[in-house]
């Protein structure tokens, strides 16, 4: 029996329910006008306290069949895949080990030295580089951070501004990581359709109507798609933002230097709160996860309490390391030839993959391409295994529609190999 007269009175009687097993996952909780009859109060404070529950991660609203205790959501699905696999890796969405530069090379051009606690949390060097790097895309002022890579940024700036519950757009079909991050702090993502010029602008407008509080946006080499924002659809996107100021907008540049799209500014000046992230994880490695980012200065203070000299400031090793690589004349040309065989290994399979009839689209960029499908993609996936190739499904990358097609990782994948993967890959297509 739920008891209280206030909404948080049957809230916490609720959750220390839930503590106790005596509520368990599945359990219905009473209807509000019920409940509200029961405990004499008015119907406002139960549907009050169930909302609490609801924002906090205790229990799911089911619409009109009611409100019930939520379980432990099962692990979301990431990227990468095992190391050792029988199967060739076209799934994994990993950067090749091969073209991440040599880190030996920056090891040996850096001075180690020990820092202490009271150091500034972003070294003078690396933040004259990174403030020049993004200071060529943005056209207002802003405040320089670091993080621990994109995702690490994405969140913290997420949770200092939203609460449970809060809508958040983002392309669909979207970034694992991104599903992940949103879902994880209790906060809704929803889905805005996209085509080969991105998120599309009328898509956008619905949300941000309905209420969305914050924009995640890829401007290019998004994933799963390998689509970008075209100048054109930028410009859309950057007037309709106009028209929600208080909305928060965070741009994640993941493939920066190694894209071969130009990088279109989505960003109005009037826009109040905003990131621009740019992580080094594409280009050198996911060890040496670092993330640039670019914010106004209320956004910047709020990630400065997150990551709080003591506990979470990115390593200044790791700071020396970086900036070493990006100002290495050798080791930014091994970038530069990355991004060369990245797109050569993307064009190589786009031309075999049309030279056995598949349709898809032409713009790719990034580490992955897709193809679409016309049903579910776990048949094809399951044999294309059985033939010896490892693919992603589409399907975990949707949001609010079925998102059937495969995403490749063209990372390792060689020309000799490519048509091969075609020939098959159409072959299973055409039964």
């Amino acid at each position: 029996m739920i008891i209280g007269k206030t909404a948080s009175d049957i809230f916490e009687h609720v959750r220390l329910r839930v503590q106790s097993g005596e509520l368990c996952p599945g359990d219905s909780l009473p209807p509000v006008r019920e409940l509200a009859t029961q405990l004499d109060v008015n119907r406002n404070t139960v549907a009050s306290a169930y909302k609490r529950l609801t924002d906090a991660g205790i229990a799911e609203s089911r619409g009109r069949n009611g409100t019930i205790i939520r379980g432990t959501d099962a692990p979301a699905q990431q990227e990468g895949t095992p190391p050792g696999l029988a199967l060739i890796d076209l799934a994994g969405g990993n950067p090749s080990p091969v073209l991440l530069p040599d880190m030996a090379v920056a090891l040996t051009s850096i001075q180690l030295k020990p820092r202490l606690y009271g150091e500034p949390p972003v070294g003078d060097e690396i933040g004259r580089y990174g403030r020049a790097w993004l200071e060529e895309d943005i056209d207002v002022d802003f405040e320089l951070s670091l993080s621990s890579g994109a995702v690490d940024a994405i969140e913290r700036i997420l949770c200092s501004y939203l609460i449970g519950g809060d809508r958040v757009a983002v392309e669909d079909p979207c970034f694992l990581s991104s599903i992940s991050t949103i879902r994880n702090n209790r906060f809704l993502p929803v889905g805005v359709g996209m085509d080969e010029e991105g998120p599309c602008t009328g898509l956008l407008a619905e949300q941000l109507a309905s209420g969305a509080q914050a924009v995640i946006i890829t401007p290019r080499a998004h994933n799963p798609t390998g689509w970008g924002l075209s100048e054109q659809r930028a410009g859309e996107i950057r007037e309709l933002l106009i028209q929600y100021p208080q909305v928060l907008v965070i741009v994640d540049d993941h493939f920066s230097l190694l894209s071969t799209c130009s990088y279109h500014h989505v960003i109005p000046p009037t826009t109040r709160h905003w990131a621009l992230v740019r992580s080094t994880s594409k280009f050198l490695g996911p060890d040496l996860r670092l993330a640039f980012v670019a914010s106004d200065s209320e956004t910047a203070m709020r990630l400065q309490q997150r990551l709080n000299a003591g506990t979470n400031w990115v390593s200044h090793i790791l700071q020396d390391m970086v900036l070493a690589t990006l100002q290495s004349a050798e080791l930014s040309a091994s970038i530069q030839q990355a991004k060369e065989i990245y797109h050569s290994r993307r064009q190589v399979l786009l031309s075999a993959l049309a030279g056995c009839g598949i349709e898809m689209s032409s713009c790719h960029d990034g580490l992955n391409i897709w193809v679409p499908l016309r049903g579910q993609s776990a048949p094809v996936v399951m044999q294309m295994a059985q033939r010896g190739w490892l693919v992603r499904g589409g399907e975990a990358f949707g949001l609010s529609h079925n998102c059937n097609g495969l995403r490749i990782t063209v990372s390792d994948l060689k020309e000799e190999s490519a048509g091969i993967f075609a020939e098959t890959l159409a072959a299973l297509l055409k039964h």
